[in-house]
């Protein structure tokens, strides 16, 4: 005989979620307590997909690298990829390497080039977007998918309605992402939903130079600190 299936009436939903507030609020103290103390980071994204010997794997890797040469950690997601190989720059180059990872089915994993003491794991999405959001000073993003453009456009839309200090967002590989931009400009600019000078949030870069030049400049006259 079939086992009927049990479907949680409303009170026990209720009493799951008042008990998850705790494990929400403990994962932003820990992370909170952890990021503070890292110092000034660049966010690294891309596709958890990305072979090494891709070229943009391999060109995640030099961007990484040149950012923690010029001074400032590097953040990822902690997983393979695109997020492996940022973390694989900023160990080449001696500097600090973060990694925020989450708990997927069939595609997350820390990634070895992650520092011992700077590895974090969160159940919750939202949890670990705070967490990029507050503690980088510039958001570099590689090729990717809906969770690259997730993160991208996240942080593009809290700059745009000043809920977050401003911030470099640079877009590395022009044959991926003129596409898309050129969709913003002929659809959303077109049709009046953003302003002409959304498009000054974003750079679209192809060398590492370019993306360490970017960040130097706009701090010369910014101060480093959380974005919120």
């Amino acid at each position: 005989m079939r086992k009927e299936q049990h479907h949680k009436g409303w009170n026990e939903i209720k009493t799951n979620d008042s008990w998850a507030l705790f494990k929400i609020m403990g994962e932003f103290v820990n992370g909170f307590e952890k990021m503070s103390s890292i110092g000034p980071c660049v966010s690294i994204f891309g596709s958890a997909r990305t072979k090494p010997g891709d070229k943009y794997y391999e060109l995640a890797v030099s961007v990484a690298k040149s950012i923690a040469e010029a001074g400032y950690g590097i953040i990822t997601g902690g997983g393979p990829g695109i997020m492996e190989a940022g973390n694989r720059g900023a160990h080449l180059a001696g500097g600090t390497s973060v990694g925020l990872n989450i708990d997927l089915p069939f595609e997350q994993h820390d990634n070895p080039y992650i520092d011992g003491d700077k590895s974090l794991d969160f159940d919750y999405f939202f949890v670990r977007k705070v967490m990029f959001v507050k503690y980088s000073q510039g958001f570099v993003v590689l090729p990717g998918g809906f969770g690259t453009l997730d993160e991208l456009f996240e942080a593009i839309t809290l700059i745009q309605t000043n809920k977050i200090e401003k911030f470099p967002i640079i877009l590395v590989g022009s044959e991926f992402w003129n596409g898309l931009m050129d969709w913003i400009k002929d659809s959303m600019l077109r049709m009046g939903n953003i302003s002409p000078h959304d498009l000054d949030l974003i750079q679209i870069v192809d060398t590492e130079n370019e993306v360490v030049d970017i960040i130097d400049s706009f701090y010369k006259g910014n101060i480093l600190s959380p974005n919120f």
